[in-house]
């Protein structure tokens, strides 16, 4: 098999020793259990990820990804992130970890945005009552309250269950911060409703001034906190449905085909290796490959891609997909935590530990804006005690602290990610690293690789030129053999040449493969080797002796192989026994995809370790230009840094094994095929389907996505920076001081506007 070709394994692994990730990989966190929410999810970002997914990582089915935590870090991590146990419906995750995807498909969003929703709408019927029978409220909006002595006590009497019951997840949140040491949105908050909950009592009790008698302002804040991260969360739930309904589809059984017939069996019980019966319109239970028969195959709910597609003889079929028209005989790949679906989870898993600059930022803003409101409210009330009435700097000190409170700015980047991860979702688009998609505004080249990238990665033999003395079926055969255990496109062609022409295929042993060279093995006694142009010239053989012969056996076709064709040379006892010349089909949408990437300004770069010649017809056939031919797997990685040290930023889009260290050192790295490939482990974008418009689509995406964050981010805390002074009377001086009532109405409308601001971006 061809080294330099685009997808050459450096190694021979088995598929379970592929899939299979590393205990930090699958588990990263430490366990958590017994542990409470609040304290964990407000420590921040960093601290977060010391959480537990361990557990929830080992689930059956991958809906499991779009859950809390996996929607944790692309929030505030307000209210559902500290509800306890409790508030959560009494999950804990010692039993979510022993879940079934059976159990799965109705748990994860559903019932945490069920609680939230729940939570929610007792506020609000408490909120009500509140607000009507409050003097401060009723004098604010122009009517009477009877003069009846127990309606003064609905207001503190229902404001305090709303302080204890709906602030409780901002409560606990803010212990949470205090333990780590890290103050911010939770300690805003909470120190607003706080401040708002004593004064108010206050008030009541006759303490302090009627005008601090806020306990509407406390409601109505316990309420639109809640309700923008229902909102959020439904967008989160969104974002998932996809994968929610492929749990659904997930069967529960599965046909195994035996000696006496079939058997049913449960899923957890198949082993790699197990023959299936697969029946027209039923769903493929696991990773498999197919053995006997050809389907139309739905994807859609993996890949995204609406039409079925053709699955025969030696192609993988994903678990979960369904077989639509006729029958299939599948072998088991992978099973568990080797699948493809698991593939999925772990991607998840690594996107829970990233977190984007803008994130970062809003997350510092926060703890400065902290420190800000405790910094302007000691200033406030050491000025107003100097120069007004005790009352006023009670009144004007309050006001700040209470009107600090920074729910817009906790929501402003959240809510934009959570609807920016809906719309990749919907898309085909994973983001595994969201530093990745907000990199993607910025990339100015787009390298692909060529192999299943922007061609089909399915190859075909077309023509076999033996040597001397060696007859075409002898050359395939042995070729054959030495590629049986290999994992590469152009082996599997090899060894379904060979079947197709029913020849008998002999055992080989002694499997070795190496990513310069190509595969080799014992057959027969013989050292049969397989590989390109490098095998060639390490064994001192004639190019263009080969090329030569070929113009004997070829029916005057030219010297050089066909347009888009890969040339692989057959060895036996370091003797050339032939060549084979195989051809993978160009993606139709490839063409479309650069033209499109051009018209925004980005400049696409094709990279193989094809022959220059077969490269350079591809790249005419796509519209590229730059083509970098003949590049070691190895070098890879070099060509992509030689682009950066040039000054340009770099896009690497890649399927292959050893596409990852490419992948890892661009700018963004962009894996097609989810759950399929180790080079999804170092991508931060995985495009679920084979389109590589998703490119372009991904580099829109960003770009809206970005400019929304800004906006948000600008507006909240603009908001923050212009009401607090005011609060805090920095204009008495001229006859005008912010009441506070009317700083609680600017800062619900900040929130409202940062809300339909961030809806605005799935119009975009």
């Amino acid at each position: 098999m061809e080294p330099e070709s685009d997808s050459a394994s450096p190694e021979r692994r088995t598929e379970a020793e592929r899939r299979r990730p590393d205990s930090s990989e699958t588990s990263p966190h430490p366990d958590h259990t017994g542990m409470d929410h609040p304290s964990m999810d407000h420590m921040d970002h960093g601290s977060m990820d010391q959480m537990d997914h361990g557990p929830m990582a080992h689930m059956d089915h991958p809906s499991m990804d779009h859950m809390d935590h996996g929607s944790m870090d692309q929030m505030d991590h307000g209210p559902m992130a500290h509800m306890d146990h409790g508030d959560m419906g009494h999950m804990d995750h010692g039993d979510m970890g022993h879940m079934d995807h059976g159990d799965m498909g109705h748990m994860d969003h559903g019932d945490m945005v069920g609680q939230f929703r729940r939570l929610f709408w007792i506020m609000v019927v408490l909120a009500i009552p509140t607000l009507l029978f409050n003097h401060m409220f009723a004098g604010l909006v122009g009517y009477q309250l009877p003069e009846v002595n127990w309606l003064h006590w609905i207001s503190p009497v229902l404001g305090t269950v709303i302080y204890f019951w709906g602030g409780r997840p901002f409560l606990t949140g803010a212990v949470g911060e205090l333990r780590s040491r890290r103050p911010g949105m939770m300690m805003l908050i909470s120190l607003a409703i706080t401040v708002a909950f004593f004064a108010s009592w206050g008030a009541s009790l006759g303490l302090l001034s009627a005008d601090l008698d806020v306990w509407w302002e406390l409601a109505l804040l316990v309420v639109i906190m809640l309700l923008g991260h229902w909102i959020e969360m439904r967008s989160l739930g969104r974002a998932s449905s996809a994968l929610d309904s492929l749990a659904r589809l997930l069967p529960d059984e599965a046909e195994i085909i035996t000696a006496d017939g079939t058997r049913t069996v449960a899923v957890d019980q198949l082993q790699v290796g197990d023959l299936l019966l697969i029946r027209p319109g039923s769903a493929i239970p696991t990773d498999a490959i197919v053995t006997e028969g050809s389907a139309q195959v739905d994807e859609s709910m993996i890949t995204g891609e609406s039409r079925p597609v053709t699955r025969g003889v030696g192609d993988q079929v994903v678990g979960g997909t369904v077989v639509t028209d006729s029958g299939l005989r599948v072998r088991v790949s992978a099973v568990g935590d080797e699948t493809a679906l698991a593939g999925i989870e772990r991607l998840v898993a690594k996107a829970q530990q990233s977190t984007s600059r803008t994130q970062r930022l809003a997350d510092r803003a926060a703890g400065w804006l902290f420190w800000f409101a405790l910094g302007a409210a000691a200033i406030t009330a050491v000025v107003w005690s100097l120069v007004g009435s005790p009352d006023d700097a009670v009144v004007r000190t309050i006001s700040v602290l209470v009107i600090a409170c920074p729910h817009a700015l906790g929501l402003a980047i959240p809510l934009v990610v959570a609807i920016a991860t809906e719309r990749a979702a919907r898309s085909g688009i994973l983001i595994a690293d969201r530093l990745a998609l907000e990199n993607m505004r910025n990339v100015d080249t787009v390298v692909f690789d060529k192999t299943g990238t922007l061609t089909k990665g399915n190859p075909n033999v077309d023509r076999i030129i033996p040597q001397p003395g060696w007859d075409t079926d002898e050359v395939i055969r042995l070729a054959a053999a030495a590629e049986s255990d290999s994992e590469h496109p152009l082996g599997r062609a090899i060894i379904a040449a060979a079947t197709d022409r029913h020849l008998q295929v002999p055992t080989s042993s002694d499997f070795s493969s190496a990513a310069a060279l190509g595969v080799r093995a014992t057959v027969a006694g013989r050292t049969v080797e397989v590989g390109g142009p490098a095998l060639l010239r390490r064994h001192g053989a004639d190019r263009s002796a080969a090329d030569d012969h070929r113009v004997d056996l070829s029916d005057g076709d030219s010297r050089t192989a066909r347009a888009g064709a890969t040339v692989l040379h057959v060895f036996a006892d370091q003797q050339l026994i032939g060549s084979l010349e195989l051809t993978d089909e160009v993606r139709p949408e490839s063409a479309q995809a650069v033209a499109q990437l051009r018209a925004v300004g980005i400049e696409p770069v094709m990279i193989t370790g094809d022959a220059k010649e077969i490269a350079e017809a591809v790249g005419r056939e796509v519209g590229i230009d730059q083509v970098m031919a003949e590049v070691r797997p190895e070098d890879k990685a070099s060509e992509v840094a030689s682009l950066q040290a040039a000054g340009r930023r770099v896009a690497m889009v890649g399927d292959g094994v050893n596409d990852a260290p490419a992948l890892a050192g661009a700018d963004v790295g962009i894996a097609i095929g989810a759950g399929t490939d180790v080079a999804i482990a170092s991508a931060g974008l995985i495009l679920t389907g084979s389109d590589p418009r998703a490119v372009v689509t991904a580099v829109n995406l960003s770009k809206a996505t970005y400019r929304k964050m800004r906006q948000n981010l600008w507006w909240a805390a603009g908001y923050n920076l212009l009401s607090v002074p005011l609060a805090a009377g920095v204009l008495a001086p001229v006859g005008f001081v912010l009441p506070m009532s009317v700083g609680a109405l600017l800062m619900s409308a900040s929130t409202v506007i940062v809300a339909l601001n961030a809806q605005l971006l799935r119009r975009e």
